[in-house]
């Protein structure tokens, strides 16, 4: 088993519990409408945001697109008449990012498996395909924020995982980087696994649900724990 000295870790879904946060977002901002809000709300947005985002990473729409299109397919699906209601989606949009910015909530052992990486005298780097303010405001607030050296967000970059450019951006802002020492951590195969291969770096393929990998995407790791990342320190 290799030790690395940097450790790239992906953000939603890997260290901050998305589905709290996008949970916190959604009542909140149905609420500043006077909208109501039900557990099937959230389960036909989940669909649809997952279904616009897979649109976005095969190119066919652009980021700006992807949030108005998802709330645009909400309200027609749960019957809201929105532009009677008053409703712009580009504002609903905007307020929705700004609660999802407040949602630091991280997954379990975030916190002490960063705390442990950088007591080790190691780096973190955090590599996410998320919104540039959204992500910009949930880890600059979030607890793990001291132990982070930095964060790479596609948006800003022009490039999204797993893109070699991406990952080349990456490394160029990263002192006296040494690829082999090098790990990637993430829950997507597609993004962060295949990214990592593509970048020619090690990869460790977070997976607690104990899904089965059938995409042929192959990682270095897979660990079901955040705290197993320690012994690669």
């Amino acid at each position: 088993m290799n030790k690395y000295d940097i450790f790239l870790f992906d953000a939603d879904g890997t260290l901050y519990d998305f589905p709290i946060a996008e949970e916190h977002a959604l009542r909140n901002i149905f609420a500043q409408y006077s909208l109501a809000y039900t557990e099937e709300i959230r389960d036909i947005y989940r669909k649809i945001n997952t279904q616009i985002w897979l649109a976005f990473e095969h190119k066919e729409i652009t980021k700006t697109q992807l949030q108005i299109v998802r709330f645009n397919r909400l309200f027609n699906e749960i019957g809201v008449d929105y532009t009677a209601a008053g409703i712009s989606e580009s504002e609903f949009n905007a307020k929705y990012l700004f609660e999802l910015g407040k949602g630091t909530f991280l997954i379990d052992g975030a916190y002490d498996v960063c705390r442990e990486i950088i007591s080790r005298g190691k780096k973190i780097y955090i590599v996410t395909n998320g919104i540039l303010a959204t992500q910009e405001s949930r880890i600059n607030h979030s607890p793990i924020k001291d132990f982070v050296s930095g964060f790479f967000v596609s948006e800003h970059v022009g490039y999204q995982k797993p893109e070699i450019e991406y990952f080349e951006h990456v490394f160029s802002n990263i002192p006296k980087i040494d690829k082999s020492r090098i790990l990637i951590i993430g829950d997507s195969l597609a993004n962060d696994i295949a990214g990592g291969n593509n970048a020619g770096i090690d990869t460790c393929w977070f997976n607690p649900a104990g899904v089965e990998n059938t995409t042929g995407i192959v990682p270095t790791y897979e660990i079901c724990g955040l705290k197993e990342v320690e012994r690669f320190a």
